[in-house]
């Protein structure tokens, strides 16, 4: 038992180590990908939307080829799924678009939660992207709150908030630095709203406390030597 223990351990951090090789092409493709569902989004000629549709699930392969890759390298153990269960469901979200024939219970817009879906997945991937990409703290930061007023842009636009995407940029921007934007008093904007303003704080509180730690690193080592003076001063 022991014996087998050891090997799953092996083989989850052969996996892990795996991921870890295909951080930055992955990231990369992760920040591209956001791009191109907005450009779905916003795109009006019917060649470039088909052309960027197209991209847009060549991506969603390779994301998902390298997802199943890692459950292979992980020998699809439990453990596997159990850490990575949410990303499945990301995975899984886009195709909803796919089950027309379900809409005539109009139960659910499915087309439509597909394609929120499909933006919802692009913003986690693309922060997570972020994540691999970036290696200081700061940069982080701004490139993670870039993408989330970019994610929320579309959702806003996407679901018919704002009938200009420029607007819905403006505002989810402006709230997602400030905390306060969003003029529209519709349910889904005012729960966005919340999320976004809650979102800037943690941000700026974060970066309160990252640029503190900056300043005051220098203070132990400014203090020695006065220390180490008035004890050579005190022996003499």
């Amino acid at each position: 038992m022991k014996v087998d223990s050891a090997l799953r351990e092996a083989e989850l951090t052969r996996a892990e180590s795996f991921a870890k090789s295909l951080d930055k092409p992955m990231g990369i493709l992760g920040l591209l990908f956001l791009f191109v569902v907005l450009g779905q989004l916003v795109a009006t000629q019917e060649a470039l939307v088909t052309a960027l549709t197209i991209l847009g699930w060549v991506f969603w392969l390779v994301f998902v080829a390298e997802f199943l890759l890692r459950a292979y390298v992980a020998r699809f153990q439990l453990k596997f799924w159990k850490k990575s269960w949410w990303q499945v469901i990301f995975l899984l979200v886009p195709f909803l678009r796919f089950f027309r024939s379900l809409q005539a219970l109009r139960l659910f817009r499915l087309s439509r939660v597909g394609r929120l879906g499909a933006i919802l997945s692009a913003s986690v991937r693309g922060t997570r992207s972020a994540g691999r990409l970036m290696t200081s703290r700061i940069a982080w930061l701004v490139a993670v709150t870039a993408v989330v007023a970019l994610g929320s842009s579309q959702l806003l636009y996407a679901t018919g908030a704002y009938d200009s995407y420029s607007d819905a940029l403006f505002e989810a921007a402006l709230t997602t630095v400030t905390g306060s934007g969003i003029t529209s008093t519709d349910g889904f904007p005012r729960v966005l709203h919340i999320t976004l303003a809650t979102y800037s704080v943690a941000v700026f509180a974060t970066l309160a406390g990252t640029l503190g730690a900056f300043f005051l690193r220098g203070t132990p080592s400014e203090a020695e030597p006065r220390t180490s003076t008035s004890a050579s001063t005190s022996t003499r």
